[in-house]
């Protein structure tokens, strides 16, 4: 499927600056698409010079019809919810009134809580995310 966009020069000028200069590398390989199409490349081309697949080539480009460079900037990655979330209030009173000494004690106290097992990795991530201080000895 060949979709026809109008991609005027000043367009095509902010499409070159965010190829090199976006901070997140999908929204550059997205550009890379655009500008190829801007310069009169064919889809399988730009497919393969891009790494994506034709039918990527043309998820970008509806991307660009619905809603332009802003559209194709959006980034909308899922980012699962841990169940701790639900006691980050209660956990942080908690660690505030009873320090505990280490990841592994505060581990156990998360999981005797609330009832939520995860690793010490896991804890460690969630505490630092929260910015509840463990106080490592």
């Amino acid at each position: 499927m060949t979709i026809q966009l109008e991609l005027r020069p000043e367009i095509l000028k902010e499409i070159h600056y965010h190829r090199y200069n976006h901070a997140a590398p999908l929204v550059q390989r997205r550009m890379e698409a655009l500008w190829r199409k801007g310069h009169g490349l064919a889809h399988a081309q730009i497919a393969e010079l891009v790494g994506v697949t034709e039918n990527t080539i043309c998820d970008y480009f509806e991307l660009y019809q619905q809603g332009g460079v802003e559209k194709l900037k959006e980034l909308n990655y899922y980012v699962s919810k841990s169940k701790l979330n639900a006691y980050v209030t209660s956990l942080e009173a908690h660690f505030r009134d009873n320090p505990p000494a280490s990841i592994k004690e505060a581990q156990s106290e998360i999981e005797t809580i609330t009832g939520v097992k995860r690793s010490e990795t896991q804890v460690a991530e969630f505490l630092k995310k929260n910015s509840i201080l463990v106080a490592e000895k």
